[in-house]
C-alpha cells in the first residue's frame, strides 16, 4: 500500500504528495538551471534548497536530513558522481536525481548501478522531473522506515545478556537445544530459560519470527553470534 503524505497547500499547480519534512537538495552550479527548479519544485510545494557545489552542499549537509537531492552531473570540482560515491561511503542513502547537459551511456549506467533513481538530460521537462521527484521521495519514505525498523531491532538486541545473545545465535543457526547446552557446556534447562528471556526480549514468538527480525540488520550492526 502505498504511504499517504500530507499534501502541500493549493497554489495553483498540481500538487505531489511528498513525506512530511522532505526537502529537495538542489545541486547544480547554473544559476539559471537552479532559479527555474526552485520554482518549479516551489509551485509543487516542495521545500528547497540550492546550492552551487558539491563542497557546499557537503558543508552544510545533514545526514539525517529527509527528501532527495538533484545532482549536476559536470559540477566543478567534485563532480556529481564523485559526490554520490562519497555519500555512499558515508552511509548516506539519500535518493539522487542526477541532471546532465548531454547523454552518456556509460556516465548513466555507472549512476544507476550505484543506486541513482533516475538520469535526466537538460532541459528537463517539468512533467518528468516531477515524476522523478515522487519515486525519489518514496525511496526515501521507505529507506526512513527500514532504518526506524532496524533502530528497534538494535534497541532490542542491546537488552539481551552476553548469554542469550549467546544461546539466541545458535538458535538462528539451527541448532536444537541440546545441541547448545553441548556447545556452551550448561544444562538444557537452562538453554531454555535463556532462550525464552531472549526471544521474550526480542519481541518474537517462533524461530522464523527471529530469523526475520535479525535481516532486517545491516552487516555492520553485530548480530547475537
Amino acid at each position: 500500500m502505498t504511504p499517504q503524505y500530507p499534501m502541500p497547500l493549493d497554489n495553483g499547480a498540481p500538487a505531489l504528495r511528498q513525506p512530511a519534512q522532505a526537502r529537495i537538495f538542489v545541486i547544480d552550479d547554473d544559476a539559471a538551471v537552479c532559479a527555474a527548479l526552485r520554482r518549479l519544485l516551489g509551485l509543487r510545494g516542495y521545500a528547497v534548497s540550492i546550492f552551487q557545489s558539491a563542497e557546499s552542499f557537503l558543508a552544510a549537509h545533514d545526514p539525517g536530513a529527509r527528501g532527495c537531492i538533484i545532482l549536476d552531473v559536470a559540477l566543478p570540482g567534485c563532480d556529481g558522481l564523485a559526490l554520490q560515491r562519497l555519500l555512499e561511503q558515508r552511509g548516506d542513502p539519500m535518493p539522487i536525481l542526477f541532471l546532465t547537459g548531454a547523454a552518456d551511456v556509460p556516465m548513466c549506467a555507472q549512476a544507476m548501478k550505484r543506486g541513482a533513481v533516475d538520469f535526466l538530460t537538460k532541459p528537463v521537462d517539468d512533467e518528468v522531473l516531477s515524476a522523478a521527484v515522487e519515486q525519489a521521495l518514496q525511496r526515501d519514505a521507505e529507506l526512513t522506515q527500514a532504518r526506524a525498523r532496524r533502530a528497534a531491532v538494535e534497541s532490542r538486541l542491546a537488552t539481551l545478556t552476553t548469554r542469550e545473545r549467546e544461546v539466541l545465535a545458535h538458535v538462528v543457526a539451527g541448532r536444537l537445544n541440546k545441541q547448545i547446552a553441548a556447545d556452551l557446556g550448561t544444562a538444557e534447562k537452562t538453554v531454555k530459560v535463556h532462550r525464552a528471556r531472549g526471544m521474550a526480549k526480542m519481541h518474537v514468538r517462533s524461530l522464523a519470527d527471529l530469523v526475520r527480525l535479525m535481516e532486517q540488520l545491516p552487516p555492520a550492526v553485530p548480530r547475537p553470534d
